[in-house]
């Protein structure tokens, strides 16, 4: 059966022009943008519901990346070389992907509704920023979506996208995309494919920039020197602004 136009998009074309946007975007928010690069902490304005929604957002999203590096960057090959059976992969894939997809989402939506409800919050909030958060909620449940349907209620071993989604995703690394892989992908996967391309082009425009900055010069900083203002400490006499010295 012959690859389609749409699937040539969609699989070979959208791809790639995610991937240019997000590195082409990373440099030049870096290079023209250094001061936004950020998150722009909010914590200063409320820090019950983010202390609460960060973490649960974070790890979940953590282990939601460490589960598709494995299904999709590690061959089916290699961890059956370990002794990991397609029934032992799929029962663990599905059990902690779920927990995880559960915990960075529910951990977004708390996000979000702080940042909607928290006028300052709010106002700090750009129109990328908005889109990103609809895109990254959508690239979430599309996933959550294609696992129960199709991992949970899919029979024993689900459906295997290391013997389709895999391959295709490494053969984009060599620029020869084998789009014959991909020509029965279910419809679910499809979309969390089409989602997740548009975020990776999205990401250098946004707060999620903040992804890439490792604080690695954190322990050498010099100390931060406070000195007291206290009236009654000191041996210049205090003054009011007005006053001449």
């Amino acid at each position: 059966m012959a690859v389609s136009t749409w699937q040539v998009l969609v699989f070979g074309v959208l791809p790639y022009v995610s991937f240019a946007l997000f590195v082409l975007g990373l440099i030049w928010r870096y290079r023209y943008d250094k001061f936004g690069w950020t998150t722009r902490s909010s914590e200063l304005h409320e820090r019950r519901l983010l202390r609460l929604g960060s973490p649960l957002f974070h790890f979940g999203l953590i282990f939601v990346i460490l589960g598709h590096v494995v299904g999709l960057v590690i061959p089916k090959s290699w961890t059956g070389a370990f002794g990991i059976t397609a029934e032992m992969y799929h029962i663990g894939a599905t059990v902690m992907g779920t927990i995880a997809g559960v915990a960075a989402l529910t951990g977004l939506g708390i996000l979000i509704y702080r940042r909607r409800t928290t006028g300052a919050v709010f106002r700090a909030t750009t129109r990328n920023d908005k889109l990103m958060y609809v895109v990254l909620a959508g690239v979430i449940l599309a996933g959550m979506y294609a696992t129960i349907r199709h991992q949970v209620f899919g029979g024993s071993h689900g459906y295997d996208y290391r013997e389709t989604v895999g391959p295709w995703f490494r053969s984009l690394w060599m620029l020869d995309p084998d789009l014959t892989l991909i020509q029965d992908v279910p419809v679910a996967f499809t979309i969390h494919i089409v989602i997740a391309s548009i975020l990776f082009g999205l990401w250098p425009f946004t707060r999620l920039v903040h992804a890439f900055s490792a604080p690695v010069t954190y322990t050498m900083r010099p100390y931060v020197v406070y000195r007291s203002r206290d009236e009654h400490r000191g041996s210049r006499v205090q003054r009011r602004g007005w006053e001449g010295p």
